[in-house]
């Protein structure tokens, strides 16, 4: 039977939950909407949770997994982020044509290493 249902929350462990906290809604500017002691904060992305959770059992910062965030002005996007501290690995580029829009993405991390991107389908 296939998946129907939309993503709902995406998790990331981190090493800090009050600096990560920081980073996120200062930095990135995600919109925080609580956090659920001990150790666990949720921000709003578009209406998916991220929830960031200090270390429990076999979950420890510095995930391999990437986290897209979609924009609509990516190069204004990425410079009001690296103006706010955001450590960008790379600047705003091209990644392929597609049948309808030109793909760019940028990438950056957050203060445990862990990967996130910004993308935009230009039209």
């Amino acid at each position: 039977m296939p998946l129907t249902g939309a993503i709902g929350q995406i998790a990331y462990t981190v090493s800090n939950v009050p600096r990560s906290v920081a980073f996120f809604r200062d930095a990135v500017g995600l919109k925080l909407l609580f956090e659920a002691p001990p150790g666990h904060a949720f921000f709003d992305c578009g209406g998916i949770r991220l929830m960031l959770s200090q270390p429990e059992g076999d979950f420890k910062p510095g995930a391999s997994a990437v986290t897209y965030f979609r924009v609509t002005d990516i190069e204004g996007t990425h410079r009001a982020m690296k103006s706010r501290g955001v450590p960008f690995v790379d600047d705003p580029h091209f990644i392929t044509k597609m049948p309808d829009h030109d793909l760019w993405m940028c990438f950056f991390k957050d203060p445990d290493g862990q990967t996130f991107a910004l993308m935009e389908e230009k039209r």
